[in-house]
């Protein structure tokens, strides 16, 4: 049997403009200074890269400015960086190639491998003027003025350099946008400049590849439908695409078993030549948690590779898109607003007709205003038609406290202000609760269901938790890399439902057909 050879072609990136050729793409300036200066043969998936990524304008000028090349690890991204920086360096004359990656010692050692390259090629290591090894300053510097150079990727790196190329190795282990704002803004005064992002899929986490991954999968038409599902979290998704912007991504589709051979192939186009093989790869799949195998050998985006709050498949085993709270049973609400204040949620909880109960987001929406003119509108009609709202929010310690005052000032409002000892047992309320969803839990607990809402599912996948105690815990809204509020308001509405004065609860918000779902 023929050894499986992974795909040339990326599964999902942004297709070119016009045909390409030596006159419309530098690309193949790149591949020659490969084979015929440093003496390196590339796959044929590196080649089509190069080719594609260097597409020029009619004017010369590069049709990219950012590219983000998604592939699964140990496919050969760092000698592509090294190849790249050489032919910027040797071939473009640029003035600065700054290498960047979340560890240093990375960026370090990708610059170390050009530097050798450079030093073993006669043609280029005449233009070698000085190298500097000293470590966190390492430099080569090039006859002429140009140089390569490293830089941490924190919110320093970069600062007071002006660059031509940008490498950003690592990129889903930027977890917040101090060293992307602090590097990539280098190149600002280059309109010639480019930053090459590389890395393999992330998570929820990954801040920075999320949103650049979400512009140019919206840009394509959202070809896995990823971006319907997850939104993009800073940004605005109203915007026009980028076309400066360009994404090739190997990776295998979204769904497809973890044995799928197609699926590493087209994650792993090194493979069969040479370096990765299918008995490498099935060992992985073997071994691995599944959600790491996913992230690292078959570049598909998981919401966390980290542990998940709930039991492993538990949330998904309470999801039905048809749950609702029965006519006639009693409601609570949950008011909950995120810690940069950005959004506040409110959720329902109650009873099913099958007796499990249900949780659900009724609204969630942008700023910390419009909760307190949602409940007081709701709150007349409650009080006429079903004598009350019940509504519970943390008492202290939460963003949503300093909202307090106004809340107990809506008139008719049943609150109840919840301290630190009581939010920590909801919690573990609604965990017991989404963990007895799983066939054979042994659990005593009901059943907590849920519709498919992508605000909840989110936070419900990636929230963090904190102790509170020995043995108590409770969401961390801080360390949380998506809002968690939704959850945190379902365990509020939860909690309260079942509190024992049971005498104060209302009748259903579902009955004569008056549904909460206004996201």
């Amino acid at each position: 049997m023929a050894d499986l050879l992974g795909s040339e072609e990326p599964r999902i990136f942004t297709p070119p403009l016009r045909e390409l050729t030596p006159e419309t793409s530098y690309g193949f300036s790149v591949i020659d200074v490969a084979e015929n200066v440093l003496g390196i043969s590339r796959f044929p998936w590196e080649e089509w890269f190069f080719v594609h990524a260097r597409e020029a304008n009619p004017d010369g000028s590069f049709r990219f400015r950012r590219i983000v090349l998604l592939v699964a690890r140990q496919n050969g991204k760092s000698t592509m960086a090294q190849v790249l920086a050489l032919w910027a360096l040797f071939v473009l004359g640029v003035g600065l190639v700054l290498g960047t990656a979340q560890s240093l010692d990375t960026s370090e050692e990708t610059w170390a491998g050009a530097v050798q390259m450079a030093e073993e090629c006669p043609e280029l290591a005449e233009g070698v003027e000085r190298i500097v090894r000293v470590n966190g300053k390492k430099a080569m510097e090039i006859a002429g003025g140009g140089a390569y150079k490293v830089a941490a990727a924190s919110r320093r790196g970069g600062r007071g350099k002006t660059g031509d190329l940008v490498i950003m190795d690592e990129l889903r282990e930027h977890l917040n946008w101090e060293a992307w704002g602090a590097i990539t803004k280098t190149t600002n005064a280059r309109p010639n400049a480019l930053i090459v992002c590389m890395s393999n899929a992330g998570d929820a986490y990954s801040v920075v590849l999320r949103h650049l991954r979400y512009a140019a999968h919206m840009a394509l038409g959202d070809p896995d439908g990823w971006c319907a599902s997850v939104g993009d979290a800073d940004g605005d998704e109203g915007a026009p695409p980028d076309d400066t912007l360009g994404l090739f991504e190997w990776s295998a589709p979204p769904g497809c078993s973890k044995w799928d051979r197609a699926g590493w192939a087209a994650a792993n186009p090194s493979m069969g030549h040479g370096t990765i093989t299918e008995r490498v790869i099935a060992s992985d799949a073997a071994t691995d948690k599944e959600s790491v195998f996913r992230t690292e050998d078959l570049c598909q985006w998981v919401e966390t590779i980290r542990e998940e709050p709930f039991p492993e498949g538990s949330w998904e085993a309470g999801t039905d898109a048809a749950s609702s709270i029965a006519d006639g049973e009693p409601v609570a609400l949950g008011l909950d607003v995120s810690a940069d204040r950005a959004h506040a949620a409110v959720a329902v909880a109650g009873r099913r007709a099958d007796g499990r109960l249900h949780v659900e987001v009724a609204a969630y929406r942008s700023g910390t205003t419009w909760p307190l003119t949602w409940i007081a509108e709701r709150t007349e009609r409650y009080k006429a038609e079903f004598g009350g709202m019940r509504i519970a929010w943390q008492k202290r310690g939460a963003p949503v406290s300093s909202m307090a005052d106004e809340l107990n000032a809506i008139e008719g409002l049943d609150a109840c202000e919840v301290e630190g000892r009581d939010l920590a047992a909801w919690c573990g309320r609604l965990w017991d609760g989404v963990a007895a969803c799983l066939d054979g839990s042994g659990s005593d607990s009901t059943p907590v269901m849920h519709r498919p809402q992508p605000v909840l599912d989110m936070a419900a996948k990636t929230a963090a938790t904190k102790p509170l105690g020995d043995s108590a815990w409770v969401f961390d809204r801080s360390k949380s890399p998506e809002d968690c509020s939704p959850l945190i308001a379902c365990a509020m509405a939860l909690g309260l439902l079942q509190k024992p004065d049971e005498d104060k609860a209302i009748q259903s918000v579902y009955s004569a057909g008056r549904g909460l779902m206004v996201i």
